[in-house]
C-alpha cells in the first residue's frame, strides 16, 4: 500500500516568540524542520510527502535546502491556507494518484520516532485512522459557564500528537465536505471522527518526547536540554630540522644544536594547534591565515599568531574547552620541557593547565622523526560555543 506524508509547516510560530517561522529555527546547527525531514526519511515509512509552506518561506526554506539538503522524501510543494485545516487540504490535494494511507505531521514535532510512525500506519490499514497519543499525568478541571468547577477523571483522558493517519480517500473526502461547509476544527481527528465516527488512538515508546515547539519556553528548554555548542578541531604539522635555526616547541626555546626551518619560528607544535584550532572553526588552515610568502610572518612568533587565532574563536562566540598536542621527535628529550610547555599554552589559551596536556613520543627510529630529519606534532581541540 502506498504510504505519503503531508507535513504542515505554514504557520506564524507567533507563540515562540521567534523572528521567523519556528520550523526554521536551528537546533545545534540544523532547523526545526531539517530534523524533522531527517526523522520522517529515516523511517523508511513513506514513498514521499508534500510540504505545506507559507508562500512568504518559500525562499527561506530554498535556501535552507541549499544549507542543508536535500531532502529526498519532498516530492511536492503546497502552499498553505488562512487556517491549519485549509493548509492541511492544500496538502492533501498535491498528493499523487494512488496514495492509500496518508500520515498528517507538524514539521513543528521533530522528535517523532520510526515506532511512533510505524504504530499510527499500522493502525490506519487496519482501522482507518490511527492518531499518537499520551496518557494525561496532570489533574484536569472543566469550567462551566456559571464558573463552577468539574474535575475530570485523568485515566480515561489522552493528550493526542502527529502524526494523525488516515486512510487517505477517507480524510481528503472529510477535508472537502469541510472546506464546503467551513467546519472549524483544531485537529485532523476531530474532522475524522465527526464525519466517520471514532478515530483509533494508538500509543507507542518515545511518544513522550514527540513534543511540539510551540512557546519561547519550549525552545529555551530545547536549548538546555541540548547543551552547548561543541566543535572538535585536530590539526598537524611537520618541520624540517635545520642548522644555524632556534628550536622552539610550545613557545617554549629547547637547547638543542638544531632548529625547525620554517617561515616563522616553526614551532611546529603551536602549528598544529592553531591548525586544529581552525579547523573546528571551519576557517582553513594557517596557510590561508598566515601564508609563508608574506613578508609580515618572516620569523614570526608562533604565539603571537596564536593571539590572532585566539580572536577568531572569541569572535565567533566560542571558547577552547580543552586541548591536547603530541610531539612527535626521536631527540632531543623533552620531558625536562614539559611543565614549561604545558604552562604556555594553557595561558595561550586562556585555559586552567588542567585542561592543556602536552606529551612527546619517538617513532623507534622510523621515519624522518625516528631519523632525525624532522619534528611532527598532531593537535586536538574542543571548542565550546
Amino acid at each position: 500500500m502506498s504510504c505519503w506524508a503531508v507535513i504542515v509547516a505554514a504557520g506564524r510560530g507567533t507563540r515562540s516568540g521567534l523572528e521567523q517561522n519556528k520550523v526554521f529555527y536551528p537546533i545545534r546547527g540544523r532547523a526545526v524542520l531539517s530534523r524533522c525531514l531527517d526523522a520522517l526519511e529515516c523511517s523508511g515509512c513513506f514513498d514521499g510527502a508534500v510540504l505545506v509552506l507559507s508562500d512568504r518561506d518559500e525562499a527561506v526554506y530554498a535556501g535552507l535546502v541549499a544549507r542543508e539538503g536535500p531532502f529526498p522524501l519532498i516530492r511536492g510543494i503546497a502552499i498553505g491556507g488562512q487556517t491549519r485545516r485549509e493548509s492541511v487540504y492544500n496538502g492533501l490535494r498535491a498528493l499523487p494518484e494512488g496514495v492509500d494511507i496518508v500520515a498528517i505531521h507538524d514539521a513543528a514535532r521533530p522528535f517523532v520516532t520510526q515506532g511512533i510512525i510505524r504504530a499510527t500506519i499500522e493502525s490506519a490499514r487496519e482501522y482507518g485512522s490511527g492518531v499518537i497519543c499520551t496518557p494525561v499525568v496532570d489533574t484536569v478541571k472543566q469550567i462551566a459557564g456559571d464558573g463552577s468547577v468539574l474535575s475530570l477523571d485523568r485515566s480515561s483522558l489522552r493528550a493526542v500528537q502527529t502524526p494523525q493517519t488516515f486512510d487517505f480517500a477517507r480524510i481528503l473526502d472529510a477535508h472537502r465536505r469541510a472546506q464546503a461547509e467551513g467546519l472549524s476544527v483544531t485537529d485532523d481527528a476531530m474532522l475524522f471522527e465527526h464525519y466517520y465516527g471514532n478515530v483509533r488512538l494508538v500509543t507507542a515508546e518515545g511518544a513522550q518526547e514527540n513534543r511540539k515547539l510551540t512557546t519561547k519556553a519550549d525552545f529555551d528548554a530545547l536549548n538546555a536540554v541540548c547543551g552547548a555548542d561543541i566543535r572538535v578541531g585536530q590539526g598537524y604539522d611537520a618541520h624540517r630540522l635545520a642548522e644555524n635555526r632556534r628550536l622552539v616547541l610550545c613557545g617554549v626555546e629547547i637547547e638543542w644544536d638544531r632548529g625547525l626551518d620554517g617561515h616563522s619560528d616553526a614551532d611546529v607544535a603551536v602549528h598544529a594547534l592553531m591548525d586544529a584550532i581552525l579547523g573546528a572553526l571551519g576557517m582553513g588552515d594557517i596557510g590561508r591565515h598566515f601564508p609563508d610568502n608574506d613578508p609580515r610572518y618572516e620569523g614570526a612568533d608562533s604565539m603571537k599568531l596564536l593571539e590572532t587565532v585566539m580572536a577568531l574563536v572569541a569572535k565567533e562566540g566560542y571558547r577552547v574547552g580543552n586541548a591536547d598536542i603530541t610531539i612527535v621527535a626521536q631527540r632531543p628529550k623533552l620531558a625536562a620541557y614539559m611543565p614549561k610547555m604545558r604552562s604556555r599554552i594553557a595561558m595561550g589559551l586562556k585555559l586552567p593547565e588542567g585542561r592543556v596536556n602536552v606529551k612527546a613520543t619517538t617513532t623507534e627510529h622510523m621515519g624522518f622523526e625516528g631519523e632525525g630529519l624532522g619534528i611532527s606534532a598532531q593537535a586536538s581541540v574542543l571548542l565550546v560555543k
